[in-house]
């Protein structure tokens, strides 16, 4: 048997999973990286750190997997997107990993939004720009704090990072750097000019080279075996943005199916063979599979917003329950399964680390009154967190009419009531792929391309990735979500000018 690591670093969690050639998974460990917030809207983690719980979860995934790790025959990697991993001429981190869900760098979208500049960038990224981008983050250094750029000799992305400690070798991935408005999508490369827009000549020689997916970026160094326990040699797929390794680890080969991840962020995305140029998406990139587009639409409006009810309204319920060996988040689902559609009419929105569009828009709850107990609430939580996922759908659905079903993914998929609540506010199908860490996996898919075992990923997708069920909208709860949708969009819409005064 043949095995094939995937090591996903998402917003708060390092997985290492070891996958066989057939993409069962055979064992796994994973390690929480603290969150540093100095100041308001900075998000960061310290590099170090992150390089040792990485070197930890993949020790105990090849422990817990049983295995020699000779017979690892490939690694790749997936991560969030956005954000910016500075690596200093020093051999040291330059400054913390900034992540995704950053808001220092504010200013730069509006202002070049004004100057005419994010035009002129649209032309070669087909992006708008965001204030997490490397772009914005980029600027925010220079203007801010220079001495951190004059000491940079690499910009990385969170994986690329993981990937040149195991390695030594600096390189970038297309799908995460596709995303950062510093590739000109038409010519899949470094564009000088869009540099040369913004004033950020300076950071040129800082890029790394950049590398497709499954591309070969390196072998695990006698250093990095020592630490980690990886045979040295070991080949190291370049691997992927996360929401990419979720697509081709639910199987998104082509525009049959719509891809949702309900994480940190609200994920919402499908293929083309062409870029959408209208503007009427928030975002193309280039995706794993060469020759498509991932068309996305997406906001820190998801299951983010689940845990910060849980850990700010339910502090009692969690203490109890972690005493009984009980999950608080089974609680939660038992309380909203309790609660029928039609019996709750409260209007959540999910804003509490930003929203779909105003970067000024805060979370509201609408409609309460004394009849409203925590059940009540919460469900209104859950059911606010999927209507600001169906504002992203209607906006791909345009574009993606053939779509037949949607494939979802995320924490959510835990849980019967959230996939239920999922398949009735769309009104689609909703399916279900057979393992737990779709990131990993999408990465372990990578590795299986580099080391030999498949031609590519689609290969690799058809034999690895399996259906596990699929979940169908009940008729009767549809129309009373529909309404609903139509309310949270009049209050979201009504807050608009209160928001921007």
């Amino acid at each position: 048997m043949k095995y094939f690591l995937g090591i996903d670093n998402g917003g708060t969690y390092t997985k290492s999973v070891v996958f066989d050639q057939n993409g069962k998974e055979v064992g796994s460990a994973s390690g929480q990286i603290p969150m540093i917030t100095p100041k308001a809207q900075y998000t960061e983690r310290d590099m170090d750190y992150l390089w040792q719980e990485n070197v930890r979860s993949i020790k105990n995934a090849v422990l817990n997997a049983g295995i020699d790790s000779a017979d690892i025959k490939g690694i790749s990697f997936s991560g969030h997107g956005k954000g910016i991993y500075l690596w200093g001429k020093d051999g040291k981190p330059a400054y913390n990993g900034i992540m995704s869900t950053d808001g220092r760098a504010y200013e730069y979208p509006v202002r070049w939004e004004k100057d005419g500049s994010a035009d002129k960038l649209f032309k070669k990224t087909y992006q708008k720009i965001l204030t997490c981008q490397p772009i914005s983050l980029l600027k925010w250094f220079q203007e801010n704090d220079p001495s951190v750029l004059e000491n940079t000799r690499w910009i990385f992305g969170s994986k690329d990072y993981i990937r040149f400690r195991l390695t030594g070798e600096a390189n970038a991935e297309m799908t995460d750097f596709s995303g950062s408005n510093l590739v000109n999508l038409k010519t899949a490369s470094y564009d000088y000019e869009i540099l040369k827009f913004l004033g950020l000549e300076e950071v040129w020689d800082k890029l790394p080279p950049l590398k497709y997916s499954t591309e070969l970026c390196g072998r695990v160094t006698e250093k990095a075996s020592r630490e980690t326990g990886l045979a040295a040699g070991t080949p190291c797929a370049a691997g992927m943005f996360d929401i990419d390794a979720c697509a081709i680890a639910m199987g998104i080969t082509n525009s049959d199916n719509l891809a949702v991840i309900a994480g940190t962020w609200s994920i919402n995305e499908y293929i083309s063979k062409t870029p959408i140029l209208d503007k009427s998406v928030m975002m193309n990139s280039l995706y794993c599979m060469p020759g498509y587009y991932l068309i996305e639409e997406s906001s820190p409006t998801s299951a983010s917003n689940h845990e910060w009810y849980i850990n700010m309204f339910m502090k009692h319920e969690k203490a109890e329950c972690k005493e009984k060996g009980e999950s608080v988040y089974k609680l939660a689902d038992k309380m909203v399964t309790a609660i029928a559609p039609e019996e709750q009419d409260i209007i959540f929105l999910p804003y509490i680390y930003g929203s779909n569009y105003n970067s000024r828009g805060k979370a509201a709850f609408v409609g309460m009154d004394s009849h409203h107990t925590d059940a009540h609430i919460l469900r209104s939580v859950y059911e606010g967190i999927v209507f600001c996922h169906k504002v992203h759908l209607e906006k791909l659905l345009k574009n993606c009419d053939q779509a037949r079903a949607v494939r979802l993914a995320g924490g959510v998929c835990n849980a019967p009531v959230w996939i239920q609540i999922f398949a009735d506010v769309f009104n689609l199908p909703v399916e279900l792929i057979d393992t737990k860490e779709l990131g990993a996996f999408g990465a372990a898919m990578a590795a299986s391309v580099v080391s030999g075992e498949y031609e590519n990923l689609e290969k690799a997708a058809k034999d690895m990735v399996k259906l596990k069920n699929t979940v169908y909208p009940i008729a009767e709860n549809v129309p009373v979500y529909q309404k609903k949708y139509e309310r949270y969009l009049k209050v979201s819409n009504a807050l608009e000018d209160y928001w921007n005064d």
